[in-house]
């Protein structure tokens, strides 16, 4: 017969299922009702066919519970604050500027390009889909005069009501 998790008693069972009742953030929340559970005695299998969670994982949030008591609990990717932006505000300055003219070989900016002259700049390899990253954050789109960027939100309601009305023109000549 396997061995019951021993949980440490941070919090009575009942602090622990006012604190699972109470909870708004879910994960929070599943975590108190796991600990609660194996505070009243229940089996891991048994927890596990009731939260839906494996008993690896079980037992890995007990383990962090015995050692931290309440603050081992809940979502810890809410205290990641992401990587550092890939360029700093001067960078950024500097690429918008460089989006104003055309691209170094003359051509159009793409996001190719604009992760290769990220590249030059950060002294490492960037992958396309940042270069289309930084288009988008800039408000450059995908255009049929290419190059052509929305100065606000009104010029892109403009263009999807201009071809809303062309859609139609072009719908009631068929018909």
């Amino acid at each position: 017969m396997p061995k019951r998790i021993n949980v440490q008693p941070h919090l009575s069972a009942e602090e622990l299922e006012a604190r699972y009742r109470k909870s708004k953030d879910p994960v929070e929340r599943s975590h108190y009702h796991i600990v609660w559970l194996l505070a009243q005695g229940k089996r891991t299998e048994d927890v596990a066919a009731v939260t839906g969670y494996c008993c690896d994982w079980i037992r890995k949030i007990v383990r962090r519970y015995n050692q931290l008591g309440p603050d081992g609990l809940g979502d810890k990717r809410h205290e990641n604050p992401g990587a550092e932006p890939l360029l700093n505000e001067a960078q950024q300055a500097e690429l918008w500027q460089a989006l104003q003219g055309p691209a170094p070989d003359g051509g159009l900016w793409n996001s190719r390009k604009v992760a290769d002259w990220i590249a030059k700049r950060v002294n490492r390899p960037v992958a396309m889909q940042r270069g289309w990253d930084y288009l988008q954050q800039m408000g450059f789109r995908l255009s049929a005069n290419a190059g052509e960027r929305d100065s606000d939100l009104t010029t892109r309601e403009t263009t999807k009501k201009t071809r809303r009305s062309k859609a139609k023109i072009t719908q009631s000549t068929l018909e």
